[in-house]
């Protein structure tokens, strides 16, 4: 069509399916009406982008500067969006505006007949976001000059099914959009509304956003820049503006990948755990974005739940969303997309942990529970995980902290398991029978103060494939020949003792594994005893089964009840109840406290009524 033709204002009718669709988006489709602003200058910063390809590409064309401006009149209850972008023809906004080759509205409602309306197609794909402008409007009117052309055009709708189009007077090229507001909408005139929504969702569009003359959008997609360019004054910057947080982040890492998928992303770890003082367990800050523009502000259905305590920006242009942008389609994609992001963010803490221990440390020290809770739930990286796990060993310093590696890899000679021990402090631990046998046999043990420890290694079962075996448990022995009383009388005080403590036990055997302690008690089921504390913490049933009681022959105590028990058998009997709840207690288990006082009290009693 010759573009210099005048015409006058005709009337005309949408086509069927335009029409169908327009009251679709307007009465059921979006879940929140916001969303209209960001569909708007989603296409304004769309029709910026390309016009800045025809101006690099050496075109002739008018010199714009590209940006958005959006003008508010709270009286007048409207909202006006202007662009420089590429613009439309007369032809052009019948053909995207009325009818369906372009505008989407077929596929769009192919789409809808396919699948339920929660599940549709990226709204991009489509390009039905400006209908959503009938959602808070009962007018739109469009003024649009083409990038190619001289003639302007004005479109005016009441999104009735039928719109008016004529010639008009368009200074410079782009689009103008004007919202006269419903009644029940007009907080949509309001700058400072305006301004929140945008800042919200199109913070970092690419474009200079102004609103009543003042730029909004003043932090720029700096997950998109090359990190070798951010200064880590600008990681801190954007950082506190998207968390909303005074401080400066722990850590930062700033990446881009083009396969398996093109995904630019940077997240943050913030510098404090606000789980662990307390204040509830956090929600997901991990913002997704498309194409520089927000589609969801938690993509909690992206990251794993452990992931949860990350702050930051991903974006990918291969995301598929619904039409509104609201819901995930493509589940497979986007737990491909998960994976990836995943994958790297534990390889970068791999490679943080070699590169700077310290730091590493720092970190794990306040999040490193995130990562137990992965190692609970997230099989696919478990070996990952492991590798990033610390703890204390029996042979360092206090507070000295290794990998699972380090351990493997401490002694000339390879270990047969990876033994590790649960208390509620280093002195505890020590304090306690477990460790007797590994000091003997100078076997390193891993100590773990957390009940969670026990419960993600019992489950990883083995690293490097090498098994993780509880101390407590560990069937191990000394050779050694008893002292104070032969074979024979050890294992009679073993039987004597099982019938005595009846069925708190379910079986007492003669120990070859201490040396200090005259006894420990072991779960028959193999199960540590901070596991069984930390499933009774959890809320969760853990019947308290009956133990095994290992007691060590060449102790003092233990010869002394062999001898008691054939001169006192009531007395002993007493002692032996006492032995057992001792070595309940320094395994961190609970026993009857008013019951083992009142024995206490007995038995002290008649030990001073024997030295009167």
């Amino acid at each position: 069509m010759d573009e210099n033709r005048q015409h006058k204002q005709e009337q005309l009718e949408f086509q069927t399916e335009v029409k169908r669709m327009l009251d679709i988006v307007v009465h059921s489709l979006y879940t929140d009406k916001d969303i209209f602003l960001r569909e708007l200058i989603s296409n304004a910063a769309d029709a910026l982008e390309k016009a800045r390809y025809i101006e690099v590409s050496g075109q002739q064309v008018s010199a714009c500067p590209l940006e958005i401006r959006i003008d508010t009149d709270e009286k007048a209850g409207t909202l006006t969006i202007r662009d420089t972008g590429i613009g439309m023809s007369r032809d052009e906004i019948i053909e995207n505006l009325g009818t369906i080759a372009h505008s989407g509205a077929k596929k769009f409602l192919e789409t809808l007949g396919q699948k339920d309306s929660s599940d549709v197609n990226l709204i991009g794909q489509f390009g039905v976001g400006f209908y959503s402008a009938f959602m808070v409007s009962d007018r739109v009117e469009l003024l649009s000059r083409s990038i190619h052309g001289d003639n302007g055009v004005r479109w005016t709708s009441q999104g009735d099914g039928t719109y008016t189009i004529e010639d008009a007077e368009v200074d410079e090229r782009g689009t103008t959009i004007t919202l006269y507001m419903k009644k029940d909408t007009a907080e949509y005139a309001d700058p400072l509304r305006v301004k929140e929504i945008i800042r919200q969702y199109s913070s970092f569009v690419s474009f200079p956003i102004h609103v009543d003359g003042e730029k909004v959008n003043t932090i720029g997609a700096l997950w998109l820049k090359n990190k070798n360019e951010v200064e880590t004054q600008d990681y801190e910057e954007f950082y506190k503006f998207l968390a909303e947080d005074y401080m400066n982040p722990l850590l930062h890492y700033h990446f881009s990948v083009d396969a398996p998928l093109s995904i630019n992303a940077v997240l943050f770890c913030p510098a404090e755990n606000m789980e662990m003082r307390g204040l509830g367990q956090m929600e997901h800050g991990v913002r997704l974005y498309s194409r520089r523009v927000m589609i969801r502000e938690r993509a909690e259905d992206l990251l794993p739940s452990w992931m949860r305590f990350l702050r930051g920006v991903i974006d990918s242009d291969e995301i598929p969303l619904n039409i509104s942008r609201e819901t995930m389609q493509d589940r497979l994609l986007m737990q491909k997309i998960g994976r990836v992001i995943t994958g790297r963010f534990l390889s970068y803490l791999d490679e943080l942990s070699r590169k700077d221990p310290e730091a590493y440390l720092v970190f794990y020290k306040k999040f490193g529970v995130f990562l137990k809770e992965g190692l609970a739930g997230d099989s696919e990286h478990t070996e990952k995980l492991l590798k990033l796990l610390r703890f204390e060993i029996s042979d360092g310093e206090a507070e000295e902290m290794v990998s699972l590696d380090e351990y493997l890899d401490r002694g000339d000679e390879p270990l047969e398991a990876i033994y590790y021990i649960s208390g509620s402090s280093r002195n505890a631990i020590e304090q306690g029978p477990y460790l007797e046998v590994f000091r003997e046999k100078n076997i390193p043990v891993l100590y773990s103060y957390e009940g969670l420890d026990d419960y993600v290694l019992s489950m990883a079962g083995a690293y490097r494939e090498v098994s993780f075996v509880s101390a407590e448990s560990a069937d191990l022995s000394l050779e050694r020949e008893m002292k104070l009383m032969t074979e024979e009388e050890a294992v009679a005080l073993a039987q004597w003792m099982a019938g005595a403590l009846g069925e708190k036990v379910t079986d007492v055997s003669v120990s070859r594994r201490l040396t200090g302690s005259p006894a420990l008690v072991k779960n028959p089921s193999g199960i540590p005893s901070n596991l069984e504390r930390w499933f009774s913490m959890m809320n969760q049933e853990v019947p308290r089964s009956p133990k095994v009681l290992e007691i060590n022959p060449d102790h003092g105590l233990i010869a002394k009840i062999n001898e008691l028990r054939e001169k006192d058998e009531d007395r002993a009997r007493r002692v032996a109840d006492q032995v057992f709840d001792n070595a309940m207690l320094s395994a961190g288990l609970p026993v009857d406290i008013q019951e083992m006082v009142n024995r206490m009290n007995g038995l002290l009693e008649e030990s001073l009524s024997e030295q009167a």
